[in-house]
């Protein structure tokens, strides 16, 4: 009972750290283009990342708790995972790199489980389905945000700056408050079927053949309000990166980023997939800075990004096998 504690214990730490981490795709445009003070920017995106609960039943949690065969998983194999994850987002925040706190989580389960029981251990298709959202949750968020961009621009290209500035405020609050509500609602769950599946293994929890497994309340509140007040606490070495280093925005682009990084989210949750809010709201900034001339985006900055996407996964699982190996070599039931 004492290891599930600080399994749970644990699990709700990486929901804070992935909260803080991740602020920066909630507050990064609403505080580069000075919408809002980012102090109340923090509580207005915290706010509306614990009311995500409230929009979407827990088909991602439910998957996550799937994810590695049920006669696999244990606890020290749980507890890997979650270290092999915070590891790697402590390591990306000291970087400055805004990278997925998702892929992580899903990257060191998946390396706790291959050290464990080889690659057989896994869901392949729970994988499959987000490896290719690794690649699709940018690039819809980039096409979503370059057509929106050129849209707005038609409708109001005879409007003064001062008219267009006027209009858009409260849009902007609503764009921020949905993509927090996007946020919230895809990245929680991960953790909640992460402890899930520790339930599940200890025993505390039964799923019956064929079904998916239930997801308690207890385990959803604390989740999100765990990410809620990570996000409070901000994380204001990416939100330098990802507000205001990968392109310059204006109020339109920044409401085209965050309203469609809004609806790619929603797209994804509802489908019940993991996908990368940091992959969605970078392709969606890189979408809107792509219009009318390319040079608007710093390709280098962005270059660094994906390479830190693309080591995310690899590295999470390395850190969580070594991790698996170590603590069962010091006596640890496997």
């Amino acid at each position: 009972m004492e290891t599930l504690v600080v399994i749970i214990v644990l699990a709700i730490a990486f929901d804070f750290i992935n909260g803080f981490h991740d602020a920066a795709n909630s507050i990064a445009t609403v505080v580069s283009t000075r919408l809002l003070s980012p102090r109340i920017a923090v509580v207005w995106a915290a706010t509306f990342n614990f009311v995500a609960f409230l929009f979407f039943e827990t088909t991602i949690a439910s998957n996550i708790a799937n994810g590695v065969h049920a006669n696999v998983v244990s606890l020290t194999l749980v507890g890997a995972g979650l270290v092999g994850a915070i590891v790697w987002d402590l390591l990306t925040w000291w970087w400055a790199l805004p990278t997925s706190s998702s892929h992580a989580l899903l990257g060191g389960l998946a390396g706790a489980a291959v050290a464990k029981a080889g690659i057989g251990s896994l869901d392949a298709p729970l994988f499959i389905r987000t490896g290719i959202f690794i690649l699709a949750s940018p690039m819809i968020g980039l096409f979503l945000g370059a057509i929106l961009i050129r849209l707005l621009n038609f409708i109001i290209r005879y409007q003064s700056p001062s008219d267009i500035s006027r209009m858009f405020r409260p849009l902007r609050l609503v764009s921020a408050a949905l993509y927090s509500i996007g946020h919230g609602g895809n990245d929680a769950q991960k953790t909640a079927g992460i402890i899930t599946a520790a339930l599940i293994a200890t025993g505390h929890q039964v799923t019956l053949p064929g079904h998916k497994p239930h997801v308690p309340i207890w385990v959803i509140v604390s989740c999100f309000t765990a990410m809620g007040l990570g996000t409070m606490s901000g994380g204001w070495r990416i939100v330098r990166t990802m507000g205001m280093r990968i392109s310059k925005l204006t109020t339109v682009s920044a409401f085209c980023a965050e309203a469609s990084g809004a609806a790619t989210l929603f797209l994804a949750t509802g489908l019940g997939i993991p996908v990368s809010t940091t992959h969605t709201i970078t392709g969606s900034i890189v979408g809107t800075g792509t219009v009318g001339r390319a040079s608007a985006v710093r390709w280098g900055v962005a270059g660094r990004i994906v390479w830190a996407w693309i080591l995310t996964v690899p590295g999470a699982a390395l850190i969580s096998a070594f991790t698996f190996w170590a603590v069962t070599r010091l006596g640890f039931s496997p």
